[in-house]
């Protein structure tokens, strides 16, 4: 099975796929998607994992987060995808593999991008067929974002009205009710795969930047109406 892509920087922001083994429906109780999102809040608190936004569906899970110091993600998706799977398994009796072998990460231009990426992840389940909108589903950060909860949120909702552009709570909620709005009107509706399998995605001038840095060759880019998207890449050690 092919590497996925796990190869962090501080500072940027990360789209976060991890698909159960053999995309099997591992999550489909309510209470295990509960007890995964306990562990990401466990990962904030311990960690300071900074979450943008999340879904947590019946056979994968999606993470839109910040990389807020160096370990803070693998440090937390290693608890997170650990103990799901741990108490998943002792509940079952089961030994078996419960996620796939890597989770993959998606670099977001912290822009109009993340904007989009934003409703990407919120449309998930209303691409499935399952909701006609996303507030109908209770485990996503559409909806902790539209109503913050009074404890254990997950979501780091001071980082994400700045990575946004915005300084009050409200304008951001009306601006993100707006997004969904409009893909569900739009081309956001229909799964667009970069999203969760391209190393990138973002302008030329930043995407140029983020492959100098992280000593990137861009085997296949290409520009589509996202923007600019890395396809392959190659590390130089």
């Amino acid at each position: 099975m092919p590497r996925a892509n796990r190869y962090f920087l501080p500072g940027n922001v990360w789209h976060i796929t991890h698909r159960c083994h053999q995309k099997k429906f591992l999550l489909k109780f309510a209470r295990d998607r509960r007890r995964y999102l306990h562990w990401v809040f466990e990962a904030k608190k311990r960690f300071g994992l900074s979450v943008l936004d999340y879904m947590v569906t019946s056979n994968h899970v999606h993470l839109l987060v910040k990389d807020t110091g160096r370990h803070v993600i693998s440090r937390s998706m290693q608890l997170v995808a650990g103990r799901t799977a741990q108490e998943y398994n002792q509940r079952k009796g089961w030994q078996g593999a419960f996620w796939e072998d890597r989770y993959h990460a998606t670099a977001i231009q912290a822009d109009e991008h993340l904007h989009r990426c934003l409703v990407y992840i919120d449309l998930n389940m209303v691409r499935a067929g399952v909701v006609k909108h996303p507030m109908e589903w209770a485990h996503s950060g559409y909806r902790e974002i539209q109503e913050p909860p009074e404890r254990y949120a997950v979501i780091d909702l001071q980082g994400l009205i700045a990575l946004c552009g915005f300084t009050a709570v409200a304008d951001l909620q009306k601006a993100h009710r707006q997004w969904v709005g409009e893909g569900l009107d739009g081309e956001t509706a229909v799964r667009e795969d970069h999203w969760s399998k391209a190393i990138a995605v973002g302008s030329f001038a930043r995407l140029r930047g983020f492959a100098t840095r992280k000593k990137v060759w861009a085997g296949a880019s290409s520009w589509n109406t996202t923007g600019w998207v890395i396809e392959k890449r190659r590390i130089e050690l």
